[in-house]
């Protein structure tokens, strides 16, 4: 199948090159460009556990004077994606919890201790604050530094417009709400909609799915369980009914 996978430029890489090794034709076209410039100061005294949502989350981390004091603390990671990234950050204390932020709560109350220090959640600028707000209202104190900010694509490339208006690309891959917004915006923008009801969306989530709902009626496929291997798996079962 001819791919285009719309995840920020460094989470890309290793992604594609799963995608190639089945035989895929593949175009990178990032929607998303994490940033951890003018963002929040990290303070770790009286912390008993970090909470990390994302890898982009441990990465700023990465890029801070915090992290030796950090790898000391145990990491309330969100999937096993997330938990593979802390593992070769040095992290050995972590507890992998479920594959998104809203399950992750009730796995944090029935792990952690509301009597022995603050969480710190390594959180970016679009976060939804019902997380911290409900391990709040269970009596947990939450800290949600902001460690990593995002800017959208304001447009597609040009050859990524051409091929999608030219029936060149067969599939989109869309791992998170927030790139299934941008991507409906600049559809609209470039007045691809038509063309996208000739393309099968890869979603990761439900989540995925309602913000597309914004282009109508477009082919779908959702992931059975929200992580990347199943969202491979899922692939590659799509490609296969094609041929039959």
């Amino acid at each position: 199948m001819r791919l285009l996978v719309t995840r920020p430029e460094e989470d890309s890489v290793a992604f594609k090159a799963h995608l190639v090794a089945a035989g895929h034709d593949v175009t990178i076209e990032p929607l998303l460009k994490i940033s951890t410039d003018n963002t929040d100061p990290i303070e770790l005294e009286g912390v008993q556990a970090l909470i990390a949502t994302s890898r982009n989350g441990l990465r700023a981390l990465a890029d801070t004077p915090h992290l030796d004091v950090a790898k000391t603390l145990p990491l309330f990671a969100v999937g096993p994606g997330t938990a593979s990234t802390a593992r070769a950050m040095g992290f050995t204390a972590i507890i992998t919890g479920p594959s998104n932020a809203a399950e992750l709560v009730p796995f944090i109350v029935a792990n952690a201790d509301i009597n022995c220090g603050g969480l710190l959640h390594l959180a970016g600028d679009t976060v939804a604050p019902q997380f911290a707000d409900e391990l709040g209202r269970l009596g947990f104190y939450v800290t949600q530094p902001v460690v990593y900010t995002t800017e959208v694509a304001t447009r597609f490339a040009s050859p990524t417009v051409a091929s999608m208006r030219n029936k060149r690309i067969d599939g989109v891959i869309l791992l998170s709400p927030r790139t299934s917004e941008v991507y409906c915006d600049l559809v609209r923008q470039h007045k691809l909609e038509a063309a996208c009801r000739d393309i099968v969306h890869f979603c990761l989530s439900s989540a995925v799915v309602l913000r597309l709902q914004a282009l109508g009626s477009v082919p779908v496929e959702q992931a059975a369980v929200p992580n990347l291997q199943e969202m491979l798996a899922l692939i590659e079962r799509y490609t296969a009914k094609s041929a039959t």
